[in-house]
């Protein structure tokens, strides 16, 4: 491994883009200092992209939060993984391998990716959540009060909350609370949902191991799975986040999720290692 990374973003969500062998996957406290913004590259995830596995994928990827713990997908960064995997390649479609399983990607434009996200699953055990059956909707008591919630994974658990302003949640306050709420052993992402009709919703999303960021995509897809199954929402939602649009399509329960945004290349660089 030379050090050679690409700074990318999907709507303000950061990422250092890299290419490595198995044996040469960052540790968590190189990931750490890397990711500090004022005396390393400064991102949200480091997205480590790594040779195919089999014949029938592209390319494989692992994904590290900031503070060094292991995801199990992130949709921003899959986008711009795609990207570059489709940039390297000269193709208009990838298969690539993630921690949860094959995601497949078109190039829509230079910086427009779609990418099919899986089926939301919304058994609490897929999460992990320690909370028996499955229910339309969770209880707990965080951070002093008795909050309402839904939950689904989509690769990394996520925990969405209905609120009436998006702007005036306590994602500060709710947030790290729910993320390390004893019930889920992995912890979880927080997503703040905000309903405007049945096409658009607003969201903020606290992500575990990393805070609020700008943009979200696997807790887009959460939220607008959430929404769709209560019936609030149709077939093809604009998710508003406070980094830009993303688009998410889903008939329902069966079927796959499919997510469309932006993936930018900000800069090429390289490490000292």
């Amino acid at each position: 491994m030379d050090g050679t990374f690409t700074k990318m973003h999907g709507l303000g969500n950061d990422f250092l883009v890299m290419a490595g062998r198995p044996d040469q996957l960052p540790t968590a406290a190189r990931v750490r200092t890397l990711a500090d913004r004022r005396t390393g590259v400064g991102f949200d995830q480091l997205m480590f992209i790594l040779p195919a596995p089999d014949p029938d994928h592209d390319a494989a990827y692992r994904i590290f939060n900031a503070d060094g713990s292991e995801a199990g997908q992130c949709g921003n960064g899959a986008r711009c993984v795609a990207r570059w995997v489709a940039e390297r390649d000269g193709r208009s479609a990838v298969r690539l391998a993630s921690p949860s399983g094959t995601v497949c990607a078109r190039v829509r434009a230079p910086d427009r990716i779609d990418v099919e996200m899986g089926r939301p699953d919304f058994a609490p055990a897929a999460l992990p959540f320690l909370a028996g059956d499955r229910q339309p909707s969770y209880r707990r008591e965080v951070a002093g009060r008795m909050v309402e919630f839904a939950a689904v994974s989509l690769g990394n658990p996520h925990a969405v909350i209905a609120v009436a302003d998006v702007s005036a949640a306590p994602v500060g306050i709710l947030g790290p609370a729910l993320e390390r709420h004893p019930d889920f052993p992995d912890r979880v992402n927080v997503g703040f949902m905000q309903v405007i009709d049945s096409t658009r919703l607003r969201l903020r999303v606290h992500e575990r191991g990393v805070g609020e960021t700008r943009a979200c995509g696997t807790g887009a897809c959460a939220a607008m799975a959430v929404g769709r199954l209560s019936g609030q929402l149709g077939a093809t939602v604009t998710v508003e986040l406070p980094g830009g649009m993303l688009e998410i399509r889903w008939n329902g329960e069966g079927d796959t999720l499919w997510m469309g945004g932006e993936a930018v290349r900000v800069y090429e660089g390289r490490l000292n290692l």
